[in-house]
Formats: structure tokens, C-alpha cells, sequence
């Protein structure tokens, strides 16, 4: 299928640590304009983060067990109330290496314990409230049906950039041929 001329998705196998970027006219809202990436795809089902839309809390609100003022994120509309997180600390132990070393989940008590040493902020970990949820086939579906543009940009990106720009600019990223898509506007009756 094609989209403004461009194919999306041709002939490309989803593999954990891809980032999903929602094309511009997905009508779910839990999904507008989202940056997902991918922690987990096998053929029972995918498992993913909405790494672009902040929850408007910090983590110190969300959890007496840890302190600072990390943002929070809204990893997506399953099981709001369990906690994700990724990471740049490959010593956690039981943490899921996704690529270009960032990591999904882990110890927490050994999160917590480099908390109390300063070393976690925005520029490495990244909480998440919920996640987003496949079941077998479904991803596969939407990729079909040109709902997600699959990039393998480099996952520090994510780090880098502000969540309210990061859908825009990750699109970008992927070269000219994603550009249009990434100046499409949120409604174009309002253009």
C-alpha cells in the first residue's frame, strides 16, 4: 500500500528495540502522533512503549519508592497502573537489552539504589505508566494497513529530543521521503 506515493513498510520484519511511528491520519487517539518502541515481538503478540506522550507527573508522584523529578510517560492504554522503564544502565541485572544500548526493565532495587546516587534523570531512564499491547497478528495488520512507519533510527534519539518533538522529528530522521509525512498537519481543515 502506499501512502502520498511513498510505500510503508515494504518487505520489512519488525524486530525488538524498532521504533513504531504513527502515520499522521491514525484516528485512535491513544496512538495520535506516537513514537513507540518496540521491547518485545514474537508471534503470540508485540509489546511496546509510547515514548512521546508525558503523563504530566513526575516520578516522585507516581511512586514513594523512588525520588526525583523524572518525567513520566504514558507507555499506553493497557494496565495503566503497572510501571515500565527503559534505560542506558546495562549492569541492572534481568534488564532486556532492545539495541545501541538501551535497555527494557530490570532490577528495581538496583534502579532505586542508583537513584539515591544521583545517576538516573531524564538523560538516562525513562518511566512509563501502561504499555501498548499486540495480540498475535494484530501488528502485523496494522503494518498492512500502513498505521506505523517501522524505523531503526538510533535509540538515543529518544533520549534526545522533546516528546512533543520527537514524532516530527523522527520522521525527519528517515530521510525525504518521510518529510511530507512529517508536516502533515495535526487537522488540516484548520490550513
Amino acid at each position: 500500500m502506499e501512502l502520498f506515493g511513498t510505500k510503508l513498510n515494504a518487505n520489512q520484519e519488525l524486530n525488538k528495540g524498532d521504533v513504531l511511528i504513527a502515520e499522521p491520519f491514525l484516528n485512535d487517539p491513544n496512538f495520535s502522533r506516537s513514537v513507540v518502541i518496540l521491547c518485545e515481538h514474537q508471534e503470540e503478540g508485540s509489546f511496546g512503549l509510547v515514548v512521546n506522550k508525558p503523563a504530566l507527573l513526575n516520578i516522585e508522584e507516581l511512586s514513594e519508592q523512588i525520588q526525583g523529578n523524572n518525567d513520566v510517560f504514558i507507555g499506553g492504554p493497557v494496565e495503566q497502573n503497572t510501571l515500565h522503564f527503559i534505560h542506558k544502565f546495562e549492569e541492572l541485572e534481568g534488564a532486556i537489552p532492545l539495541r545501541d544500548g538501551i535497555f527494557w526493565g530490570g532490577n528495581f532495587e538496583q534502579l532505586k539504589n542508583l537513584n539515591v546516587t544521583g545517576q538516573v534523570d531524564n538523560s538516562n531512564c525513562r518511566f512509563f505508566i501502561g504499555y501498548s499491547g499486540w495480540s498475535q497478528q494484530q501488528l502485523k495488520d496494522e503494518l498492512v494497513q500502513n498505521s506505523w512507519v517501522i524505523s531503526r533510527i538510533a535509540l538515543n534519539f529518544l533520549f534526545d529530543i522533546a516528546p512533543e518533538d520527537l514524532w516530527q522529528k523522527t520522521l525527519r530522521q528517515m530521510g525525504e521521503k518521510y518529510k511530507m509525512l512529517s508536516n502533515y498537519p495535526t487537522d488540516p481543515r484548520l490550513n
